[in-house]
C-alpha cells in the first residue's frame, strides 16, 4: 500500500515528522514497497507494510533526530 500523499501517512508519522519528514518518509516507504515486494527478499518472517515502515524510518533518522523535548527535528548540515 503505497502512499500518494502526505495525509495517507499513519498517524504516527504525521503527528509527530515535520513537512520535510513526512516526505523523507513517504518516498522510502514506498521505494522499500517496491524493492522487498518478493518475500526472499525480506529477513525472516517480516511482511513487505513492516519492513517498508522500518526502511521509512530508518531514511528519516539519516536527516531527523529527537531533542530533549522529543520533538524530531532536522540535524545541522
Amino acid at each position: 500500500m503505497p502512499y500518494s500523499r502526505l495525509p495517507e501517512l499513519p498517524d504516527s508519522v504525521t503527528n509527530v515528522l515535520p513537512k520535510h519528514g513526512q516526505e523523507i518518509y513517504k518516498e522510502a516507504f514506498n521505494n522499500a514497497w517496491e524493492e522487498y515486494a518478493n518475500p526472499k527478499d525480506r529477513r525472516g518472517n517480516q511482511s513487505r507494510e513492516a519492513v517498508s515502515h522500518k526502511v521509512a524510518w530508518a531514511a528519516v533518522k539519516q536527516k531527523y533526530h529527537k531533542n530533549d523535548k522529543d520533538e524530531w527535528v532536522r540535524d545541522q548540515d
